[in-house]
């Protein structure tokens, strides 16, 4: 990355600024903005996420909100209720309170004498779905949002619920909020009030997975906010960016398909990365990008923004399987509108365990013929690398040949020709299954010519929810069903000699949670599908080689690096008890803040384990550390969640720590057990 620090507008900060709630709460701020904005207002551009500003996402914002200050724009970013510096508890996700606290903060700043009255929303993830949710509620003075790594399907296509089956990110991200929603503000802000608010928030915390766990089937608590219910509610123009390897690769795409404002798509190779972070690479002047939606969106500069293709992808060249890669090699393309018309649907049967050639309609059912069958062992999926990809520590897929050894496999022929793809594949299988409650994992990989085969996509499915989410219903084992397995978006290009696998399998642990019983599937593969949304290699590419600029930023924060971090990512099996276990450790270290003389430390540990194919012996427990030390002011939290199962219901044991030094000052304890409903 470039760091520049001549841009265009002197400016200044303001590092806690507090914004009044109408309940009486007050939000913390950091203010970034033009020094001539006391004479000549501004927009403002609101970031608002529960990550904790003053600290932990510090270095991040000092990259890119003084860059977007110095270009003339009121930066704030907001700590949510009951996080970072912020009053009040924070309870869950995106509640409604979360939202109108967000519009009474837009209220505020478009009211603010150094603000023209206009104001933007960006972010990523949670900044991401809080943009676009506030967007929805349309209050008056935003005039566009800029997101990424985001869902407009908080149900279906969230950590939560892959095709209604059980994700462990379910678990392992409601960890992560259940320790960061337990810190204490910084006394050295908010004063001697900081423990009485930090015991406020231990009290009134709950493990949040419970919550969760309660809500299996697509309710109204997964509808509140769930943009894919209404998008006519979204009336500004959007920004809309993600990563192939990220969770959340399919959203951008549907906004461009079902949104009617003006909009625009961006997806790259990238993990859970901001695009001028992007990691794999390569990264983009993503910042450059937001300085010419913002100029002209707020403030009217005819920039030639809405120019050229709506959408623009990474189309991914083959590589070999690995869990991480510096560069992604590819090129992008673009699409004047979503859906594309360069993209055509390709159908193929899965005929005689192969990919057949490519057909203009599904195949409809046959009458007779014996059925392919597999019941998957727990081991299918230990290669599946995370649901997000954060590419730290390495958390793609690995090579899917020890998968494969559990799955049906359908392969191609080996390609005479280069084959691309752009969108979502799916799957239409004509089955049987032996239980009630039974899902299929369905995964696309590039096989080379010496064998090794890197996943390219994947999807997931209960099948106790093929025709609804909102109603499932059990299997009637032994009887025919025709289900269909969306799977995730992606561009991928696949060279002549390869071969393009179809495998599915029974269980995809510690990816997704498995069903009660071990179930044996039936696939009729006369009658099934697989269909590829192919876009022809020699289409016209209407975008140039190199788009964006080089990635550029202001020069980060000054952090000094006390202990080192460590990175894990461990399968083990062990052959005498034929216990398997995925332990999975992410340590921040412990870093020193010199502006304010803080020092931070966060490690994360999740562990994931099995014994042989009992599939009620699957557990999950994920414990994370948050210290922050001062001179004399020394505190920690522990938490600890941990989830296991029977074949009627869900087992959540968790406990919550706090420590003032040595001497620990709370402590709660949670065992709650949550029926299974068809999961």
């Amino acid at each position: 990355m470039r760091y520049v620090t001549n841009l265009p507008y002197e400016t200044k900060e303001e590092e806690h600024a507090t914004i009044p709630m109408s309940d009486g709460v007050r939000l913390s701020a950091h203010i970034w903005r033009p020094t001539s904005s006391d004479q000549e207002p501004v927009p403002a551009v609101l970031e608002y996420i529960p990550y904790r500003k003053r600290d932990l996402t510090a270095v991040r914002d000092s990259i890119h909100h003084p860059y977007l200050a110095g270009h003339g724009y009121a930066c704030v970013r907001v700590d949510l209720r009951g996080t970072g510096d912020s009053e009040g508890v924070l309870r869950d996700e995106y509640l409604e309170r979360e939202q109108a606290d967000a519009e009474e903060v837009l209220a505020w700043l478009a009211e603010q004498p150094w603000c023209d009255g206009g104001t933007g929303m960006m972010g990523i993830s949670w900044g991401g779905f809080a943009a676009l949710q506030v967007a929805a509620r349309r209050p008056p003075s935003l005039k566009a949002i800029a997101i990424a790594s985001f869902t407009d399907d908080r149900h279906a296509d969230d950590m939560h619920y892959m095709g209604g089956a059980l994700l462990s990110d379910n678990l392992a991200e409601a960890g992560t909020m259940f320790a960061y929603g337990t810190c204490p503000p910084d006394p050295a802000v908010v004063g001697d009030r900081w423990r009485g608010m930090w015991h406020e928030r231990l009290e009134n915390t709950e493990p949040w997975v419970l919550e969760w766990l309660r809500h299996q089937r697509r309710d109204d608590y997964w509808r509140h906010a769930s943009v894919c219910e209404d998008y006519a509610s979204v009336r500004c123009p959007v920004l809309a960016s993600s990563g192939w390897a990220d969770g959340y690769s399919n959203a951008v795409t549907r906004l461009l398909g079902n949104l009617d404002v003006p909009r625009k798509g961006l997806i790259g190779p990238w993990s859970h990365k901001f695009p001028h972070l992007g990691e794999p690479g390569p990264a983009i002047g993503y910042l450059q990008e937001l300085v010419r939606w913002w100029d002209h969106w707020l403030k009217g500069v005819d920039n030639g923004v809405m120019d050229g293709p709506m959408l623009l992808a990474w189309m991914q060249d083959s590589v070999p399987p690995s869990t991480s890669y510096e560069e992604r090699p590819g090129r992008w393309v673009g699409e004047p509108d979503w859906p594309s018309p360069h993209i055509r649907p390709e159908t193929h049967p899965l005929t005689r365990h192969t990919i057949g050639p490519a057909q203009e309609a599904t195949a409809a059912p046959s009458e007779g013929g014996a059925a392919m069958t597999v019941r998957s062992p727990l081991s299918v999926g230990q290669f599946a690398g995370k649901w997000a990809s954060y590419n730290a520590p390495p958390d793609l897929p690995y090579d899917q040949r020890e998968e494969d050894g559990g799955s049906l496999v359908f392969d191609s022929e080996p390609l005479a020709e280069p084959v691309e793809i752009l969108g979502s594949p799916s799957v239409e299988l004509d089955l049987t299954v032996s239980e009630p409650v039974a899902l299929v994992a369905a995964r696309l990989s590039d096989v080379s010519p010496d064998g090794a085969a890197t996943r390219v996509s994947y999807g997931i499915l209960n099948l106790t929810r093929r025709d609804s989410t909102e109603s499932p219903e059990p299997l009637e084992p032994g009887r025919r069903y025709r289900a269909t397995i969306p799977l995730n978006g992606v561009a991928q290009s696949f060279p002549p000699g390869h071969r393009i696998r179809l495998s599915l399998s029974t269980s995809y642990w510690p990816l997704a949670w498995p069903a009660p019983k071990p179930a044996l599937l039936g696939v009729h593969e006369h009658s099934s599908t697989l269909t590829l949304p192919v876009r022809p290699v020699n289409e016209p590419d209407e975008v140039a080689s190199s788009p964006f600029g080089e990635p550029e930023g202001t020069p980060p924060l000054a952090m000094t690096q006390v202990t080192p971090p460590e990175e894990r990512w461990d399968v083990k099996r062990d052959l005498i008890d034929y216990r398997s276990e995925l332990d999975i450790v992410k340590d921040r270290g412990t870093v020193r803040f010199e502006d304010i003389g803080l020092e931070a430390g966060r490690r994360a540990h999740e562990r994931y384990t099995a014994v042989a194919d009992d599939f009620t012996s699957v557990g999950g427990e994920t414990t994370w550390t948050m210290r922050f030390h001062r001179d004399d002011w020394d505190v920690q939290v522990v938490t600890s969640t941990r989830l296991t199962c029977d074949e009627t219901d869900f087992f959540v044991d968790a406990t919550l720590d706090a420590y003032e030094g040595d001497r620990r000052v709370f402590s709660r304890t949670w065992n709650e057990t949550v029926p299974r409903d068809l999961l």
